[in-house]
């Protein structure tokens, strides 16, 4: 247990105007029983927590400039990244608590080596609660994993995928793979993953024109494409609302050219939207709206970084260092206790568009998209 001169430090980050995060040091930690440790996690606006998102590395090789990622990501030899078993075991806990979803995040996943025995290890919390192991990724080096990832225990993928024209795909993403990433899209439809998903950010001026050809791709290929809107998450702080396309807008060029109908009238444990096509078309249209319409209400989400911190949200100003708990001996009840910690101090929401908001000390690819 933790005693009342147990400090963990909440590791300081610097913003890029080189104003300091907020950092705190938390102390005297509220401790419980074993028989607490199992209780559900919710935060104080009585939130369920119970999906978590873990990086496995901030490397990637795109440059997708939305997300930028850091130029001296950690490595696979990096003592600063979780190992697997480390990873393993903050999930089991997580799980314990009442994590129903887990999605693999990065930089790229897939940059990560030895996936597979992270998922195959993973796949093993699910007899324990875990209902779902799911993966995000640009898909460039998926097609010849697919079949492999699925048999270890993967259970759901999303692709990342702003365009469908190679000049385009390139200008956002610094990569001329965009053929390997529609191999991946087919090679996870021939290993018989279930609702594959798309996942598109649109920017006014690089993208925009392709809502409706991104709608098409869906309806073609029975896929859920999900459009998102264009958050305030690069390394360089360059964001404008100028080039932010809403979620009603999308949704307005969609329907003229696919008319779409509305499927969940409450996003309640989701993040999107969700539309089918009124013409009875298989494929399904997302709408994600951070900024716009945000779902912060109804947020069920925690994150655990590559480097072994825990932030509520992407947007946060404020992370709990629990590699450094484990490492220093921390035992599976204390790391429950940092958990609830955590959660208990999940804020109601981002500020994204008013006089407080405070861009996040990290970029989207060092939190796990």
């Amino acid at each position: 247990m933790l005693s009342s001169e147990t400090e963990i430090e909440l590791r300081p980050r610097r913003l890029a105007n080189g104003t300091a995060s907020r950092v705190k040091t938390v102390s005297s930690l509220i401790l419980r029983t074993a028989a607490e440790e199992q209780e559900m996690l919710f935060d104080s606006f009585n939130r369920k927590i119970k999906d978590l998102r873990v990086s496995v590395t901030d490397r990637c090789n795109f440059r997708c400039f939305y997300c930028d990622p850091d130029p001296a990501p950690c490595t696979s030899n990096d003592p600063d990244l979780l190992t697997f078993d480390e990873i393993h075991s903050i999930c089991e806990v997580f799980v314990s608590l009442g994590i129903e979803k887990i999605r693999l995040t990065g930089g790229e996943p897939m940059a990560r080596k030895g996936l597979g025995v992270l998922i195959a290890q993973l796949a093993c919390l699910k007899p324990l609660g875990l209902q779902e192991l799911a993966m995000i990724t640009n898909g460039s080096s998926f097609a010849n994993k697919a079949a492999q990832l699925r048999s270890s225990g993967l259970n759901r993928i999303t692709f990342s995928l702003d365009s469908l024209k190679p000049g385009t795909f390139r200008s956002i993403t610094g990569s001329d793979k965009l053929s390997d990433v529609l191999d991946s899209i087919e090679a996870a439809r021939s290993a018989g993953y279930p609702n594959i998903k798309v996942n598109a950010v649109i920017i006014r001026g690089r993208n925009d024109d392709e809502i409706v050809d991104l709608a098409r791709f869906a309806r073609r290929n029975s896929l859920t494409v999900r459009f998102i809107e264009f958050m305030p998450l690069d390394s360089g702080h360059m964001w404008d609302r100028k080039h932010l396309v809403s979620a009603a807008e999308i949704r307005e060029k969609i329907n003229s050219a696919f008319p779409i109908i509305l499927i969940n009238q409450s996003r309640r444990g989701e993040t999107s939207w969700r539309y089918r096509f009124a013409d009875g078309t298989s494929g399904e249209i997302g709408l994600i709206a951070p900024v716009t319409n945000a779902f912060c209400g109804d947020c069920s989400r925690i994150r655990l970084t590559a480097d072994g911190h825990i932030r509520t949200c992407l947007f946060s100003t404020e992370e709990y260092d629990v590699r450094r708990l484990l490492r220093s001996g921390g035992s599976r009840t204390e790391v429950a206790d940092l958990i609830h910690f955590a959660v208990a101090r999940k804020t109601s929401g981002h500020t994204i568009g008013s006089p407080t908001f405070e861009y996040s000390s990290r970029s989207m690819s060092s939190i796990g998209g």
